[in-house]
């Protein structure tokens, strides 16, 4: 398989393996002689999977709805069979000896050759149910000895037929040290030529899950030119890091996905990148760079390849239901997570009490139930006291006691385990050395060279593995929920932390900082709850997909700085397939859902788009201003006109509720035209439609998918307008013809 790693850049200066995957070399350590996990006793009842390995290969394994073949070059070819199709996006090389599991040694990478001669079928069961174990052991593709050996596991269950879990283990053979560069895993040569011979290679769409920069797109079309690096766990350049380890690419017909299934943040990339021939080659890189001693093994993370009908929702689904089984326990959302926000940050930092105090009479009007307070209401990062010169004295309590008083609930803005350390700043705020830095400087991330490590807004990082830290945050969420009052936080601009090299800390891996830093954010969590058991802990990685570290430690997720309401509307959609059909999703601002730039990095943010949240279950908000502020805040000022859209749609939500309601998987993102999404909730079916373009128009038919058989109501529920009946027969869903500007929300009713 062709190397696309080293080809694939940050910048031109800074290639993937250049970056800070070096710090994982020593996490190895820990498994080097770990042995390949030994299978647990057969079920009582056999698996209906079909394995069949033939002389010289293929091994081909069978389930009701996929077939995934090892090829006697290693290559793994998955297939989704479909309507009495074997439908693939493999592709692999014309005369290839390359396979999809391979390691790089010394600069050189090595392919293996499987003996499927000694493969052995198991039996298996676990946490993931019944399923069949495939073992086939094989030795490097090479001119001279090398000594190594490599022992492939493939697993397949009952339960997830759509899936194959794949685990390598490399054992060293020989007498001395063996260098161990990288290990190189699900390596897939994608083709759509494949699915349709008038397709070029490259013409799929994809979800790319990592988080890397600031408002770029996780789901795209792919072009000619496409290229990303996908870094995942570790934080990279910027304070980013952390994102869902998979990537999924999917045409009209089917869909592929690759990815681990461990609950830990493993520090690795998935890069992606379309070759000179169309072809779409990815791939899980894992930066090992150490020594391998003599009799000892290295064991990888479990990774997966599946296949499916639909976007990027299914891959999700099912890889968030893997992890659940793993022991990732996704908490039902609190009822207070699902009604509308008003943020203060429509101020700014520089917002007062007197300015939040003074909206509640206009929240009670528009039937908004939570406030938070924003950004910059603190003295420094790490200590969060209020400030002296906005928030004197006992006023933040003050305010809190104000919104209840009035019925009202507050939310608190917040950055875990960042901390000003007298260096550098952010935005017009020149850090001061913190208090818990001066009184517990054994407690920071130390980078590889002895200094502090940097996170997110370039602040210096306490390290999450560090029992005190722990109980740190414990005790800052107890002061700011039971002492403060408030109802929960908005953790915001969070990502993933730098791997750790403090000595004080006595780590047995770099890694355990990344590893650790869910342990925070579940602590602030289960006290949150402790406290308020109708608390509401928010999480937003700005602008980019969330971290599995931290995601089962929420009560509602948020489209996080989307950029127009595209964003709004595919985030919200990902979250569903994450956390569940009915998970809580703040489609964040509705002035986010317009924006465009003000010079080089600014934007202005004026959208009034709240259809993309209320039709695809998400949680509405707002940070208007009120009353007339000045000149400053003009663009959130909330005007008579604005007023009025306001009161219209927050009402719809309230009376709708839909974000309470099942989210349905019926359309396919990119090939369904106009854009579609379904809500199940109390018998009725919502449909939303979103027209190709912003500002655009849809004149045509539309498919109402997910109908049983019978007659129907569709009403057009935005403006009341009655769109006439339908008539959805076995197998056949009804079309409604109609024309619509931007969007079309529709509720459909039995009669």
């Amino acid at each position: 398989m062709k190397r696309i790693v080293d080809r694939i850049c940050y910048e031109t200066s800074s290639c993937i393996l250049g970056i800070t995957f070096i710090a994982f070399a020593a996490a190895i350590m820990v498994s080097c002689s770990k042995p390949a996990e030994t299978p647990k006793p057969a079920p009582s009842q056999p698996s209906a999977i079909h394995v069949e390995v033939r002389d010289g290969g293929p091994a081909i394994i069978t389930t009701d709805t996929a077939e995934f073949r090892i090829l006697p070059s290693g290559f793994l070819q998955a297939a989704l069979i479909k309507g009495g199709k074997r439908l693939t996006l493999d592709e692999p090389g014309v005369g290839s000896t390359g396979g999809s599991d391979s390691i790089v040694h010394e600069g050189t990478e090595f392919d293996f050759v499987p003996d499927f001669g000694q493969a052995k079928v198991l039996e298996a069961s676990g946490k993931l149910g019944r399923g069949k174990r495939l073992e086939i052991p094989a030795r490097p593709l090479a001119a001279s000895g090398v000594p190594i050996e490599r022992m492939l596991v493939l697993e397949a269950y009952d339960d997830f037929p759509n899936i194959a879990l794949v685990s390598t283990t490399y054992k060293n053979t020989g007498t001395k040290d063996f260098q161990l560069d990288q290990v190189l895993m699900q390596e897939h040569r994608l083709s759509a030529t494949l699915i349709d011979e008038k397709a070029k290679p490259y013409d799929m769409w994809a979800f790319q899950g990592s988080s890397y920069d600031w408002g770029e797109n996780d789901v795209a079309k792919l072009t000619r030119v496409s290229a990303q690096p996908n870094a995942m766990g570790e934080n990279v350049k910027g304070g980013y890091g952390g994102g869902i380890p998979v990537v999924a690419f999917w045409t009209a017909s089917m869909g592929e996905a690759i990815g681990h299934v461990e609950t830990l943040p493993w520090t690795l990339s998935i890069p992606v990148k379309v070759d000179r021939d169309g072809r779409v080659n990815a791939e899980i890189s894992i930066p090992v760079k150490s020594a391998l001693k003599a009799g000892d093994s290295y064991s990888t993370p479990r990774s997966f390849v599946s296949v499916y009908s639909g976007d990027f929702y299914e891959p999700l689904r099912m890889w968030s239901s893997v992890l659940q089984k793993e022991g990732w326990d996704i908490p039902k959302p609190s009822n207070e997570a699902y009604n509308v926000s008003w943020c203060g940050w429509g101020y700014e930092f520089n917002v007062t009490p007197k300015q939040m105090v003074g909206t509640i009479p206009k929240l009670k009007e528009m039937g908004i139930k939570w406030a938070t307070l924003d950004d910059r209401w603190f003295d420094t990062y790490g200590d969060w006291n209020p400030r002296k010169d906005t928030f004197p004295g006992d006023s933040i309590k003050q305010m809190v006691d104000d919104f209840h008083k009035q019925g009202m609930l507050a939310q608190l803005w917040w950055l875990p385990l960042g901390v000003e350390d007298g260096q550098g700043k952010y935005e017009s705020h020149k850090y001061a050395m913190s208090k818990v830095v001066q009184e517990h400087p054994e407690w920071l991330i130390l980078d590889k060279n002895g200094k502090h490590a940097r996170m997110t807004r370039d602040l210096a990082t306490l390290c999450p593995a560090v029992p005190e830290v722990q109980a740190y945050h414990k005790a800052l969420t107890e002061k700011f929920i039971r002492e403060w009052g408030f109802d929960g936080s908005k953790l915001d601009n969070i990502y993933s932390v730098p791997a750790c090299y403090n000595p004080a800390h006595h780590h047995k891996s770099p890694q355990d900082s990344v590893n650790a830093m869910g342990e925070v954010y579940k602590t602030i969590f289960e006290t949150t709850r402790a406290i308020k058991p109708e608390s509401v802990t928010q999480a937003c990685p700005c602008g980019t997909p969330p971290s599995l570290a931290w995601l089962p430690f929420i009560d509602q997720a948020v489209t996080a700085d989307p950029v127009g309401g595209i964003q709004v509307r595919r985030r919200i959609k990902m979250y569903k397939a994450l956390l569940g059909p009915q998970a809580a999703v703040y489609g964040d601002h509705v002035e986010l859902s317009a924006m465009s730039r003000v010079g080089a990095n600014g934007w202005s943010e004026h959208g009034t788009d709240f259809a993309s949240t209320l039709g695809t279950g998400g949680v509405p908000g707002t940070k208007f201003v009120w009353p007339d502020p000045g000149p400053k805040f003009q663009p959130v000022a909330l005007t008579s006109e604005k007023e009025e859209h306001w009161k219209k749609w927050i009402g719809l939500y309230n009376e709708k509720m839909l974000s309470k309601g099942d989210f349905r998987d019926l359309y396919v993102y990119g090939y369904d035209v106009p854009e579609a999404y379904a809500i199940e909730k109390d018998g009725k079916m919502y449909y939303a439609f979103f027209a190709p373009a912003e500002n655009s128009s849809f004149n045509g038919e539309l498919e109402l998918r997910g109908l049983k058989p019978g007659n129907y109501e569709v009403v057009d529920y935005v403006d009341g307008k009655n769109m006439g009946t339908v008539q959805a027969a076995e197998g056949k869903a009804p079309r409604l013809k109609t024309e619509f500007k931007e969007h079309l929300l529709l509720e459909v009713s039995a009669k």
